[in-house]
């Protein structure tokens, strides 16, 4: 089979999974693309690209079905939109950002896990000083390795009883968005260069993104939500320590 077929059909899956739980899947992208060696220099920001086209397919089906929160949304967009643009500023080795990232992962995912099994608590008010400090962290360090940072937040708004898991899919569908948004803005100060192959990875991780979301927001429970999002989450974070 065509080489290049494969990397297409991998990135279809990639889109899917990840906009099924409201991300726009660009720590998967960067796995994908770096193991069919894509030039260093063209990956973030064409990962960033696929990642603004699927969290708003995402976004917009979280939208439509009414889960989403602009109450939980704007103290993380806040903080996160200018940390972001800074962020892609920043031209960095991301090799160890990456390591700590995938190992605090893997902690949110055995959080997760444990907690699905408890009993269910109270959602608590949203406290919008450190949703504000936390934005702002994920925004800077999501604009420096190319990625929207959702795989941070989901985790963050689950474990402090802000949302239940639809609702915060659709927070993190737009906080990805508009951190890319923002993150490539910054790259494009220095100069954006993407892959030669933008349009069909663009078509690919439309088509995942828009199959992904639609069963995402209509189909899926929120304990399977939950499951499904530990299983994207623990990917990634096996990603990010090996890649």
């Amino acid at each position: 089979m065509d080489p290049f077929l494969i990397f297409y059909l991998v990135l279809l899956a990639v889109a899917f999974f990840y906009a099924s739980v409201g991300h726009g899947g660009a720590s998967g992208y960067l796995a994908v693309m770096a193991l069919f060696g894509l030039a260093p220099e063209v990956m973030r920001p064409s990962a960033l690209v696929l990642n603004v086209i699927v969290a708003s397919l995402a976004f917009y089906q979280y939208l439509y079905r009414g889960y989403f929160r602009k109450d939980l949304f704007l103290p993380f967009a806040l903080g996160s939109i200018p940390a972001s643009f800074i962020g892609g500023t920043i031209d960095v080795d991301p090799i160890a950002y990456k390591r700590i990232l995938g190992v605090l992962l893997v902690f949110a995912v055995a959080r997760m896990l444990w907690q699905i099994r408890q009993k269910e608590v109270p959602f608590h008010g949203v406290k919008w000083g450190w949703a504000i400090l936390v934005g702002a962290g994920i925004g800077l360090f999501s604009g420096m390795i190319g990625i929207g940072g959702g795989i941070i937040l989901s985790p963050v708004i689950l474990l402090l009883h802000w949302a239940d898991m639809k609702e915060t899919a659709a927070v993190s569908a737009l906080f990805i968005l508009v951190n890319s948004l923002a993150a490539l803005g910054g790259m494009v100060t220095d100069g954006l260069t993407l892959d030669v192959h933008m349009p069909w990875m663009i078509l690919a991780a439309f088509g995942g993104g828009m199959a992904g979301s639609y069963l995402g927001a209509r189909r899926f429970g929120h304990r399977w939500l939950r499951y499904l999002l530990a299983a994207v989450l623990l990917v990634a974070a096996v990603k990010l320590i090996l890649i």
